[in-house]
Protein backbone atom coordinates (compact mmCIF):
# COMPACT_ATOMS: atom_id res chain seq x y z
CA UNK A 1 0.00 0.00 0.00
CA UNK A 2 2.66 2.16 0.85
CA UNK A 3 4.16 1.70 -2.55
CA UNK A 4 1.47 2.56 -4.28
CA UNK A 5 1.16 6.15 -2.54
CA UNK A 6 4.74 6.47 -3.46
CA UNK A 7 4.01 5.77 -6.99
CA UNK A 8 2.56 9.44 -7.99
CA UNK A 9 6.14 10.82 -6.44
CA UNK A 10 8.34 8.51 -8.09
CA UNK A 11 6.68 9.23 -11.42
CA UNK A 12 7.43 13.02 -11.12
CA UNK A 13 10.79 12.47 -9.79
CA UNK A 14 11.79 10.48 -12.44
CA UNK A 15 10.10 12.94 -14.72
CA UNK A 16 12.25 16.21 -13.26
CA UNK A 17 15.29 14.02 -13.45
CA UNK A 18 14.86 12.90 -17.04
CA UNK A 19 13.87 16.69 -17.81
CA UNK A 20 17.41 17.50 -16.03
CA UNK A 21 19.45 15.43 -17.91
CA UNK A 22 18.22 16.12 -21.54
CA UNK A 23 18.61 19.84 -20.36
CA UNK A 24 21.92 19.57 -19.13
CA UNK A 25 22.95 16.82 -22.12
CA UNK A 26 21.40 19.37 -24.84
CA UNK A 27 23.66 22.37 -23.07
CA UNK A 28 26.44 20.40 -23.32
CA UNK A 29 26.03 19.77 -26.89
CA UNK A 30 25.35 22.78 -27.64
CA UNK A 31 28.55 24.17 -26.14
CA UNK A 32 30.98 21.64 -27.44
CA UNK A 33 29.58 22.63 -30.71
CA UNK A 34 29.81 26.15 -29.83
CA UNK A 35 33.79 25.35 -29.30
CA UNK A 36 34.36 22.95 -32.11
CA UNK A 37 33.37 26.24 -34.45
CA UNK A 38 36.67 28.12 -33.14
CA UNK A 39 39.21 24.68 -33.78
CA UNK A 40 40.38 23.23 -36.72
CA UNK A 41 39.44 21.75 -39.19
CA UNK A 42 36.82 24.38 -40.52
CA UNK A 43 34.39 22.40 -42.43
CA UNK A 44 33.14 25.03 -44.83
CA UNK A 45 31.63 22.69 -47.34
CA UNK A 46 29.99 21.00 -44.76
CA UNK A 47 28.24 24.36 -43.21
CA UNK A 48 27.53 25.71 -46.74
CA UNK A 49 25.36 22.68 -47.76
CA UNK A 50 23.46 22.63 -44.47
CA UNK A 51 22.99 26.42 -45.15
CA UNK A 52 21.39 25.52 -48.21
CA UNK A 53 19.28 22.91 -47.05
CA UNK A 54 18.31 24.84 -43.98
CA UNK A 55 18.11 28.33 -46.08
CA UNK A 56 17.36 27.95 -50.00
CA UNK A 57 14.99 24.75 -48.84
CA UNK A 58 12.84 26.46 -45.95
CA UNK A 59 12.49 29.65 -48.79
CA UNK A 60 9.08 28.47 -50.57
CA UNK A 61 7.37 27.42 -47.63
CA UNK A 62 8.24 30.63 -46.02
CA UNK A 63 7.39 32.61 -48.46
CA UNK A 64 3.90 31.33 -48.64
CA UNK A 65 3.01 31.02 -44.62
CA UNK A 66 4.59 34.84 -44.85
CA UNK A 67 2.08 36.01 -47.59
CA UNK A 68 -1.05 34.74 -46.02
CA UNK A 69 0.18 35.51 -42.28
CA UNK A 70 0.02 38.80 -43.51
CA UNK A 71 -2.85 38.68 -45.59
CA UNK A 72 -4.75 37.17 -42.62
CA UNK A 73 -3.84 39.16 -39.73
CA UNK A 74 -4.34 42.50 -42.16
CA UNK A 75 -8.26 41.49 -42.56
CA UNK A 76 -8.63 40.72 -38.63
CA UNK A 77 -6.75 44.25 -37.49
CA UNK A 78 -9.03 46.03 -40.05
CA UNK A 79 -12.00 44.76 -38.82
CA UNK A 80 -10.69 45.66 -35.11
CA UNK A 81 -9.68 49.03 -36.49
CA UNK A 82 -12.58 49.96 -38.04
CA UNK A 83 -14.73 49.75 -34.66
CA UNK A 84 -12.67 52.82 -33.71
CA UNK A 85 -12.24 54.53 -37.38
CA UNK A 86 -8.39 53.72 -37.02
CA UNK A 87 -7.95 51.71 -40.43
CA UNK A 88 -5.00 53.97 -41.39
CA UNK A 89 -3.15 52.28 -38.07
CA UNK A 90 -3.81 48.66 -39.50
CA UNK A 91 -0.25 48.12 -41.80
CA UNK A 92 1.82 49.80 -39.02
CA UNK A 93 0.24 46.77 -36.43
CA UNK A 94 0.96 44.10 -39.08
CA UNK A 95 4.09 45.20 -39.48
CA UNK A 96 4.92 45.53 -35.42
CA UNK A 97 3.82 42.08 -35.29
CA UNK A 98 5.66 40.32 -38.10
CA UNK A 99 8.79 42.16 -37.09
CA UNK A 100 8.51 41.44 -32.83
CA UNK A 101 7.21 38.46 -32.93
CA UNK A 102 4.86 36.70 -35.59
CA UNK A 103 7.96 36.17 -37.81
CA UNK A 104 10.61 34.90 -36.00
CA UNK A 105 8.31 32.33 -33.90
CA UNK A 106 6.48 31.03 -37.03
CA UNK A 107 9.63 31.09 -38.81
CA UNK A 108 11.62 28.59 -36.28
CA UNK A 109 7.87 26.49 -35.67
CA UNK A 110 8.45 26.27 -40.01
CA UNK A 111 11.60 25.45 -40.09
CA UNK A 112 11.16 23.21 -37.25
CA UNK A 113 8.70 20.59 -38.69
CA UNK A 114 11.05 20.69 -41.97
CA UNK A 115 14.61 21.04 -40.83
CA UNK A 116 15.07 20.02 -37.02
CA UNK A 117 12.82 16.32 -37.93
CA UNK A 118 14.90 15.90 -40.84
CA UNK A 119 18.17 16.54 -38.70
CA UNK A 120 16.82 13.84 -35.89
CA UNK A 121 16.47 11.68 -38.74
CA UNK A 122 19.46 11.57 -40.02
CA UNK A 123 22.07 11.56 -37.36
CA UNK A 124 19.42 9.16 -35.25
CA UNK A 125 20.18 6.98 -38.91
CA UNK A 126 24.15 7.46 -38.52
CA UNK A 127 23.61 6.67 -34.85
CA UNK A 128 21.77 2.59 -35.80
CA UNK A 129 23.95 2.13 -38.67
CA UNK A 130 26.89 2.60 -36.03
CA UNK A 131 28.02 5.30 -39.08
CA UNK A 132 29.25 7.65 -35.80
CA UNK A 133 30.92 5.05 -33.85
CA UNK A 134 33.03 4.64 -37.26
CA UNK A 135 33.85 8.44 -37.41
CA UNK A 136 35.09 8.23 -33.74
CA UNK A 137 37.04 5.03 -34.83
CA UNK A 138 38.67 7.49 -37.89
CA UNK A 139 39.44 10.20 -35.07
CA UNK A 140 36.88 12.35 -36.12
CA UNK A 141 35.16 14.41 -33.84
CA UNK A 142 31.18 13.69 -34.81
CA UNK A 143 29.99 16.84 -32.81
CA UNK A 144 32.30 18.86 -35.04
CA UNK A 145 31.48 16.92 -37.77
CA UNK A 146 27.61 16.68 -37.95
CA UNK A 147 26.52 19.25 -34.80
CA UNK A 148 28.36 22.36 -35.65
CA UNK A 149 27.71 22.93 -39.43
CA UNK A 150 24.24 22.34 -38.82
CA UNK A 151 23.74 24.57 -35.67
CA UNK A 152 26.05 27.39 -37.33
CA UNK A 153 23.77 27.24 -40.58
CA UNK A 154 20.13 27.30 -38.44
CA UNK A 155 21.15 30.12 -36.47
CA UNK A 156 22.57 32.24 -40.06
CA UNK A 157 19.87 31.31 -41.81
CA UNK A 158 16.83 31.81 -39.58
CA UNK A 159 17.48 35.25 -39.32
CA UNK A 160 17.38 35.71 -42.78
CA UNK A 161 14.24 33.60 -43.03
CA UNK A 162 12.47 35.97 -41.01
CA UNK A 163 13.37 39.00 -42.79
CA UNK A 164 11.96 36.85 -46.00
CA UNK A 165 8.87 36.09 -43.33
CA UNK A 166 8.46 39.96 -42.91
CA UNK A 167 8.59 41.24 -46.41
CA UNK A 168 6.76 38.82 -47.78
CA UNK A 169 4.14 39.01 -45.31
CA UNK A 170 4.53 42.90 -45.66
CA UNK A 171 3.30 42.51 -49.31
CA UNK A 172 0.58 40.55 -48.31
CA UNK A 173 -0.82 42.93 -46.22
CA UNK A 174 -0.48 45.39 -48.56
CA UNK A 175 -2.25 43.71 -51.38
CA UNK A 176 -5.09 42.51 -49.00
CA UNK A 177 -5.43 46.63 -47.32
CA UNK A 178 -4.90 48.64 -49.88
CA UNK A 179 -6.07 47.07 -53.06
CA UNK A 180 -8.91 45.38 -51.29
CA UNK A 181 -10.16 47.12 -48.28
CA UNK A 182 -9.22 50.83 -49.68
CA UNK A 183 -6.60 51.71 -47.04
CA UNK A 184 -5.07 54.66 -48.61
CA UNK A 185 -1.58 53.82 -49.51
CA UNK A 186 0.59 56.87 -48.26
CA UNK A 187 -1.13 56.70 -45.24
CA UNK A 188 -0.62 52.65 -45.05
CA UNK A 189 3.50 52.79 -45.56
CA UNK A 190 4.00 56.06 -43.40
CA UNK A 191 2.47 54.73 -40.81
CA UNK A 192 4.72 51.97 -40.88
CA UNK A 193 7.71 53.39 -41.38
CA UNK A 194 6.80 55.62 -38.55
CA UNK A 195 6.26 53.25 -35.70
CA UNK A 196 8.39 50.34 -36.85
CA UNK A 197 12.16 50.96 -35.29
CA UNK A 198 15.34 49.50 -36.03
CA UNK A 199 14.63 47.94 -32.55
CA UNK A 200 12.02 46.44 -33.46
CA UNK A 201 13.28 44.13 -36.64
CA UNK A 202 16.70 43.88 -34.63
CA UNK A 203 14.58 42.35 -31.70
CA UNK A 204 13.02 39.25 -34.13
CA UNK A 205 16.93 38.86 -35.77
CA UNK A 206 17.74 38.23 -32.45
CA UNK A 207 15.01 35.60 -31.76
CA UNK A 208 15.49 33.47 -34.97
CA UNK A 209 19.03 33.10 -34.31
CA UNK A 210 18.34 31.72 -30.72
CA UNK A 211 15.94 29.56 -31.92
CA UNK A 212 17.55 28.43 -34.86
CA UNK A 213 20.19 27.30 -32.11
CA UNK A 214 17.85 25.69 -30.22
CA UNK A 215 15.70 23.60 -33.47
CA UNK A 216 19.16 22.12 -34.08
CA UNK A 217 20.48 21.03 -31.14
CA UNK A 218 17.10 19.64 -30.32
CA UNK A 219 17.30 17.60 -33.41
CA UNK A 220 20.61 16.50 -33.32
CA UNK A 221 21.13 15.70 -29.39
CA UNK A 222 17.82 13.40 -29.66
CA UNK A 223 19.86 12.20 -33.51
CA UNK A 224 22.44 11.05 -31.08
CA UNK A 225 20.67 9.70 -28.06
CA UNK A 226 18.73 7.57 -30.74
CA UNK A 227 18.60 3.39 -30.08
CA UNK A 228 16.06 0.52 -31.43
CA UNK A 229 16.81 0.58 -35.10
CA UNK A 230 14.11 1.83 -37.61
CA UNK A 231 11.28 2.78 -35.05
CA UNK A 232 13.88 4.52 -32.28
CA UNK A 233 14.50 6.80 -35.74
CA UNK A 234 11.30 7.24 -36.07
CA UNK A 235 10.11 8.16 -32.03
CA UNK A 236 13.54 10.68 -32.05
CA UNK A 237 12.21 12.63 -35.43
CA UNK A 238 8.73 13.26 -33.40
CA UNK A 239 10.35 14.08 -29.95
CA UNK A 240 13.05 16.55 -32.03
CA UNK A 241 9.87 18.66 -33.62
CA UNK A 242 7.70 17.97 -30.45
CA UNK A 243 10.37 19.31 -28.10
CA UNK A 244 11.75 22.16 -30.28
CA UNK A 245 8.48 23.76 -30.80
CA UNK A 246 7.27 23.88 -27.42
CA UNK A 247 11.05 25.05 -26.71
CA UNK A 248 10.41 27.53 -29.56
CA UNK A 249 7.38 28.92 -27.13
CA UNK A 250 8.81 28.51 -24.05
CA UNK A 251 11.95 30.72 -24.74
CA UNK A 252 10.12 33.06 -26.78
CA UNK A 253 8.62 34.61 -23.68
CA UNK A 254 12.22 34.88 -21.57
CA UNK A 255 14.01 36.46 -24.30
CA UNK A 256 11.01 38.70 -25.18
CA UNK A 257 11.23 39.66 -21.43
CA UNK A 258 15.31 40.10 -21.60
CA UNK A 259 14.89 42.21 -24.80
CA UNK A 260 11.87 44.48 -23.56
CA UNK A 261 11.97 44.69 -19.93
CA UNK A 262 15.03 42.79 -18.95
CA UNK A 263 19.02 43.20 -18.84
CA UNK A 264 19.21 43.78 -22.80
CA UNK A 265 16.50 46.75 -23.09
CA UNK A 266 17.45 50.30 -23.22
Amino acid sequence: MIDGLLLPFRWLGATILGFLNGLGGMTSLAWRAGLAAFAPPWRLRLMIRQMDFVGVGSFVIIAITGFFTGAVFTLQSNLAFRLFGAEGLTGATVALSLTRELSPVLTGLMVTGRVGSAMAAEIGTMRVTEQIDALEVMAVNPVQYLVTPRLLAAATMLPLLTMTYTAVGMVGSWLVGVKYLGIDQSTFWSRVFSYVDPDDIWNGLIKAACFGVILSVVGCYLGFQTRGGAEGVGRATTRAVVIASVSILISDYFITSLLEYGLLAK
